[in-house]
């Protein structure tokens, strides 16, 4: 029998059908393809991107209306000194007192002094089936240390060389932290400048913020420092 050359057409037509019908069957019977879940899974990345993306707009625009008004108290204050006599020099001191007072704790100034630099970092122990989340640095500790320092008169303070003020924001995310949307990794070096043998006894008290950071399976060390210098944390435009 002579084949002909649509019979030829024919064959391969059906062949490619046969073929594409059982990738198409495999496919479907491994379930190894499921496109809802994917897109799915997609739109829930996506989602939680926005949102991150949303939380750390809100944050910064905090931060800069807060830094306005810091910047406004200060432009008011050399405003007023600049008006001040020469039986008005008790009143320029405190003026200018006042005026360094909030530079430091808007970060727009340079620090310099002595101080401690403590670093906190994950620990190297983990026994066999425990939770690793339980033995690394969370932002409760960093917290837990600048808070003391504040409360023991630190001047200025600084996270892996980002510039603290007292309502910067520190938040966990995933095994690194957010600092001011600065994003810093261990071991956490945290330096604080002031009376260094006041802010490492504050640190170190029995039953104080070392203890509970070791309990926590925390690795602390706490050095003094002769001399600290802490870059300002932003500059007027």
């Amino acid at each position: 029998m002579k084949i002909r050359g649509k019979h030829i057409i024919l064959f391969f037509v059906l062949f490619l059908t046969g073929f594409i019908l059982v990738v198409n069957y495999e496919f479907t019977d491994s379930g190894n393809f499921d496109p809802l879940n994917r897109l799915n899974s997609t739109w829930a990345q996506e989602n939680e991107l926005r949102n991150q993306i949303i939380m750390e707009q809100s944050l910064n625009k905090m931060l800069q209306e807060e830094l306005r008004l810091y910047q406004y108290q200060v432009r008011e204050l050399e405003e007023n000194l600049s008006t001040v006599n020469e039986k008005s020099e008790e009143k320029a001191e405190n003026l200018l007192e006042d005026i360094e007072r909030l530079r430091k704790i808007v970060g727009q100034v340079q620090v310099t002094g002595p101080g401690i630099e403590i670093s906190l970092e994950d620990s190297d122990y983990l026994p066999n089936g425990a939770n690793p989340n339980d033995y690394i640095v969370h932002e409760g500790h960093i917290q837990q240390v600048v808070q003391e320092l504040y409360v023991a008169g630190a001047e200025a303070i600084a996270v892996n060389g980002y510039r603290l003020r007292h309502s910067s924001f520190i938040q966990c995310i995933g095994p690194v932290i957010s600092v001011d949307g600065n994003i810093s990794s261990a071991p956490f070096i945290i330096t604080a400048i002031g009376d260094a043998d006041h802010l490492e006894a504050a640190l170190t008290l029995h039953g104080g913020v070392q203890h509970q950071l070791i309990n926590d399976e925390v690795t602390v060390r706490i050095q003094k420092k002769t001399n600290i210098l802490l870059d300002s944390y932003l500059t007027e435009g």
